[in-house]
């Protein structure tokens, strides 16, 4: 089979996963409205902080970006994918002439996608409505962090599904682990006078070394590197954990079977 035609499987599986998205609507709340409440909700509280002149969405956007680029890789392929699997859609799948491949990739695929159209509405909303200023000069840092902490999230997304069950269990133990991480994290709140064993917690997680130099990336006070070797150290070696979950549980077939 040639590129061209796995190309063209490739983006009708995208466009498929895109439809079955907008076909959800709890997907599409909590993927794309509930961060876009928590942006409006605290930087209108919040919103008469100034540092120098820039606002508060100035260095709460780009974790609103991260927690919504998160759940669209994360979340909803933990959910998604395992679902599909109860339904007896991947198994389905595996009895067709597609590439198990290619329909694996539309998912993490439609994911990414969802995850940029996240992140450009933080920042667009931001800079529209709460005085959010773009960085161009770290632009490039922050893509490459968002390219290593997308793959990082959907490896671990699929790997929740490989260990469940079922797939009535799967949006209780995604946002299960999700949130919590999102907290200790750091993203709704800073937590520079934290207690030092949730500093450390927090450390441990890929999601803190995701957001971290994200924002710092837009943040026009931050001095020095921004992307250090312990932030990719530590996402690549949780990407190599899920894809060993991955390789060892995974199964196309319902669990029931």
């Amino acid at each position: 089979m040639s590129g061209a035609r796995y190309a063209s499987l490739l983006w009708g599986q995208i466009r498929h996963n895109n439809r079955l998205f907008w076909r959800t609507p709890a997907a599409a709340f909590f993927t794309l409205a509930l961060p876009v409440i928590f942006l409006v909700l605290f930087s209108v509280i919040f919103g008469d902080a100034e540092w120098s002149g820039y606002s508060f969405s100035q260095f709460f956007a780009p974790a609103m970006a991260v927690f919504a680029a998160v759940s669209s890789s994360f979340s909803n392929l933990a959910i998604g994918v395992s679902y599909a699997r109860d339904q007896g859609i991947l198994k389905r799948v595996r009895g067709t002439p597609l590439p198990a491949w290619v329909y694996m990739a539309g998912r993490i695929c439609s994911g990414v996608w969802f995850a940029v159209l996240s992140v450009s509405m933080m920042f667009l909303l931001g800079w529209a409505f709460f005085g959010f200023r773009m960085v161009w000069a770290n632009l490039g840092t922050a893509l490459v962090v968002f390219v290593v902490g997308i793959a990082t999230f959907s490896a671990l997304g699929l790997a929740v599904c490989a260990v469940l069950r079922n797939a009535d269990s799967s949006p209780a133990a995604a946002n299960g682990v999700f949130l919590p991480m999102a907290f200790v994290s750091g993203i709704f709140i800073p937590l520079d006078d934290a207690p030092r064993w949730l500093v450390i917690l927090g450390d441990i997680f890929p999601l803190k070394h995701f957001a971290g130099p994200f924002r710092e990336a837009f943040d026009p006070f931050h001095e020095g590197a921004i992307l250090g070797w312990e932030h990719l150290g530590v996402m690549a070696l949780w990407l190599a954990f899920g894809m060993v979950i991955i390789t060892r549980y995974f199964t196309w077939d319902p669990r029931g079977e």
